[in-house]
């Protein structure tokens, strides 16, 4: 199963309308297509609960609870991504126990259980009574404890008790204890409690200009985003128009992406397209990448995503860092020579290394070798066209 939630969606106002079945969670790449095929129902607003379920299909059994109920689209895209970081045999027993017990309907409240179930304390197998031990012990204190601590600890005694206190629910999914566990409203309907389901380039943190910047409808926006999804994003948010928010930086993923200055008086538009051509580089790519931002100094997003979208124009050798490795590297890996291990001795590798570099865009970074081979000057080609007038700093 690729999905956590597969759901049969359709318009509760239209049911001749047809239906839509949409797995759960969206990547990015399949949100807008996602969302267009809930347009031809008539259905998948931003806020309102406008879907439908007819039907759903999930390890989650317990969701089935929400069939016959209206949903937000988005809603149940940000459940499926916390239920997809659930353990199994673990996380995944206390969410579904502790909402049978409290007979749980509402997406709302489902959203907010992923939040604090694992404070509950599940048994599905009495016959180890030292390790339900230990494991209530673990939930009893947010799911630390010290090596030492589960050796000192009675595991059977610390179940026994747990088992005599009376306080157990039996649900199809074990035997449930809720340790005085609450559930807490972290989401009450507009902007999603913050959670990272994936590593994104830039993280930021957004709220309207019209409110104080520390109230309870902040909105994280993990970048990059479709133009859909930061539509609905900011919707939720109770501000609809990219202009009419300020914003932060929260978190950023990519090396060296910080020392580009003034990241958040940029455009929310333009850090998103920074942001795309970030994330469409390839993982082996983004070390080379974070060379090339200290090498080309960008002064801008626009600057940095123009960097992005040419990095097979530098040339970056690993882990070297002096001209004499850097001219080994050259005459003996490089494959550009013939190399013979006899005539070692008589190669003048430095040599070699800062001749080269005087012939090209280069320099040494910290961990590398970086240098630029592309026809355009630097500033031509990190300029939205050559005719604009302005130079990369440092590169001038």
């Amino acid at each position: 199963m690729s999905y956590v939630i597969q759901a049969t969606l359709s318009n509760p106002a239209h049911p001749e309308y047809g239906v839509a079945t949409i797995p759960f969670p969206l990547p990015m790449k399949e949100y807008d297509h996602s969302m267009e095929v809930l347009e031809a129902l008539e259905v998948g607003d931003a806020v309102r609960r406008d879907c439908r379920v007819d039907e759903i299909d999930s390890n989650y059994s317990v969701l089935k609870r929400l069939e016959g109920l209206s949903v937000n689209v988005d809603e149940l895209d940000y459940l499926a991504k916390r239920l997809d970081s659930f353990t199994a045999g673990c996380e995944d027993a206390q969410f579904q126990a502790m909402a049978e017990k409290l007979d749980l309907t509402d997406i709302k409240d489902f959203i907010n259980l992923t939040f604090c179930c694992q404070q509950a304390t599940v048994i599905t197998d009495f016959s180890d009574l030292e390790r339900i031990g230990k494991d209530h012990y673990m939930n009893l204190n947010g799911g630390c404890a010290s090596t030492e601590e589960l050796e000192n600890l009675d595991g059977e005694e610390t179940a026994l008790l747990l088992i005599d206190s009376g306080t157990g629910v039996v649900t199809p999914y074990g035997v449930v204890y809720d340790n005085g566990m609450e559930l807490e409203p972290l989401y009450r309907g507009g902007p999603f409690p913050p959670y990272l389901y994936d590593i994104h380039p830039l993280v930021l943190e957004a709220t309207p200009l019209s409110e104080p910047e520390d109230v309870e409808n902040m909105t994280l926006l993990c970048l990059p985003m479709t133009d859909r999804q930061l539509e609905h994003a900011l919707a939720r948010g109770k501000t609809g128009d990219v202009e009419q928010i300020r914003f932060k930086v929260d978190s950023i993923f990519v090396q060296n992406l910080g020392c580009v200055p003034n990241l958040e008086q940029e455009s929310l538009t333009a850090l998103n397209e920074m942001c795309r051509a970030i994330a469409a580089l390839k993982h082996n790519e983004l070390i080379k990448f974070g060379a090339a931002i200290t090498f080309a100094q960008p002064q801008s997003a626009m600057q940095v995503k123009h960097l992005a979208e040419n990095l097979e124009l530098f040339e970056f050798i690993l882990k070297v860092k002096t001209p004499e490795e850097y001219g080994k590297y050259m005459i003996q890996e490089s494959g550009r020579f013939d190399y013979d291990d006899n005539l070692e001795g008589f190669y003048d590798f430095a040599g070699y290394a800062k001749q080269r570099m005087s012939q090209e865009q280069g320099q040494f970074v910290e961990n590398g070798y970086i240098s630029y081979h592309g026809t355009l000057g630097l500033d031509e080609l990190m300029a939205d066209s050559p005719e604009q007038d302005f130079q990369m700093g440092g590169l001038q």
